[in-house]
């Protein structure tokens, strides 16, 4: 095949052994955030450019490396989306859902786009989850949004195997006063310091805290430390989300070099990391933006929220075991029948079955080769049981019962007691 007629570098399908565990994921995360009381949100892939180099600044390596910017037919400069919060915001300021005061929790979900290098756990099109949370400024609604993923990672049995980072980055007064004091630091060293570092000094100097250069790492060890220059507001906040956290029993360390890469946030930032990933180590990350809205046009809002990254989180479940044994089950039941008239009496049968059990999964395979070859497509679906209807069922209005994994006989069910016997044997286990 010609490349042009293959997926894009870092664009990857999705297939159709692999999207069970996806409908898996996102469904336990949909059904837990609907718990916690948060309404779906959708908002379009492409956004005008403008937006993002407002929320996200024009000088952070997503709006100067990253994005997927182009003009359209009308001139205008238009960017597939690099992150849910700028668009959310977006939607919230101009259908005026966040007005008077009113708070909002929404989610949403779906792809992103950064033109970075591909690699495992990092794409060009990745997919997230996100929530957002807008008018709630107190640190109450930051502790419920990392309890809400520490349930998450208990129902998917990856506890043991996430680390909570947190910090604080106080009000922008406080980061300004604290990157002037930073500045002067390294730019009294800045030879020690890595070629990406000398140039984040320039643009964004809070990055150069998480940069993975040794030299520079050892450089910033006698560096001004972020927590001597908040703000007493900021600092009463975060004392009152580990107060919370705490309460919660949940476990965390404060990590003073975690900065974000994004200039929107202030007060709480934190991620969830694993080691279970090679490099690519944070699997959910998020905090506040409470001057965002504003920035953007809007009345002073408070704002806080999170991302995860589906691919990431998936690609955990598959390294920890921790996919669950029904998904490679597509098929809890074969129905193979044999002659034109069995083959009509196959459809009506199980489409009544299907009425009285909605949720067995029932697969049909209709005047499809020889009994041998439809035992064969059977027992290769993973159903756990087989139907056989052919003549001589037919004419008893019965049909063959026949289980295909462990033991068990085969067994006549008449049609009439079928549903039953199915949701016996199926449904309740």
């Amino acid at each position: 095949m010609s490349k042009s007629l293959q997926a894009i570098r870092g664009m990857n399908d999705i297939l159709p052994e692999q999207t069970p565990l996806w409908r898996y994921f996102e469904g336990t995360v949909a059904r837990l955030l609907d718990n916690y009381g948060y309404r779906q949100i959708r908002m379009p892939i492409v956004e005008f450019t403008e937006l993002f180099k407002r929320s996200i600044g024009e000088v952070t390596d997503i709006v100067e490396k990253e994005m997927y910017t182009f003009d359209d037919r009308n001139g205008d400069s238009l960017t597939l989306r690099p992150e849910g919060t700028a668009a959310c915001v977006r939607a919230v300021l101009e259908h005026g859902i966040t007005g008077g005061g009113q708070v909002q929790k929404l989610w949403y979900i779906g792809p992103m786009f950064r033109h970075e290098r591909p690699q495992k756990g990092r794409y060009r099109q990745f997919h997230q989850i996100g929530c957002e949370v807008f008018n709630l400024d107190g640190p109450d609604i930051d502790a419920e949004l990392i309890v809400l993923t520490w349930r998450l990672w208990g129902e998917l049995g990856i506890r043991d195997a996430v680390k909570l980072e947190l910090n604080s980055l106080g009000t922008a007064e406080a980061r300004a006063r604290y990157r002037d004091a930073l500045v002067e630091f390294l730019s009294a060293r800045l030879e020690h310091l890595d070629e990406d570092s000398q140039r984040r000094l320039k643009t964004n100097p809070l990055r150069v805290l998480d940069t993975k250069s040794p030299d520079t790492q050892a450089v910033l060890v006698d560096a001004p430390k972020l927590a001597d220059y908040l703000d007493e507001e900021s600092r009463v906040h975060f004392e009152g989300l580990k107060a919370r956290l705490d309460a919660a029993g949940i476990p965390y360390v404060i990590n003073p070099k975690l900065v974000r890469g994004l200039d929107y946030y202030s007060k709480t930032v934190f991620e969830w990391v694993t080691d279970k990933l090679g490099a690519q180590g944070t699997v959910c990350a998020g905090g506040r933006y409470d001057g965002l809205v504003e920035q953007m046009g809007g009345k002073p809002t408070p704002g806080v929220g999170f991302a995860m990254g589906i691919e990431r989180l998936v690609l955990m479940l598959e390294a920890l075991d921790k996919v669950p044994e029904e998904l490679a089950r597509q098929v809890d039941v074969y129905l193979c029948a044999f002659g034109e008239a069995a083959e009509l009496a196959a459809l009506a049968l199980s489409e009544r079955v299907r009425d009285q059990l909605p949720n067995l999964r029932l697969q049909i395979n209709a005047g499809a080769g020889s009994f041998k070859s439809q035992f064969k497509k059977a027992d290769k679906s993973g159903a756990l049981y087989a139907l056989i209807l052919g003549d001589d069922e037919l004419a008893q209005q019965v049909v063959g019962f026949k289980p295909l994994r462990g033991q068990g006989e085969q067994q006549s069910i008449a049609w009439d007691a079928l549903a039953a016997h199915l949701a016996t044997c199926v449904v309740q286990g």
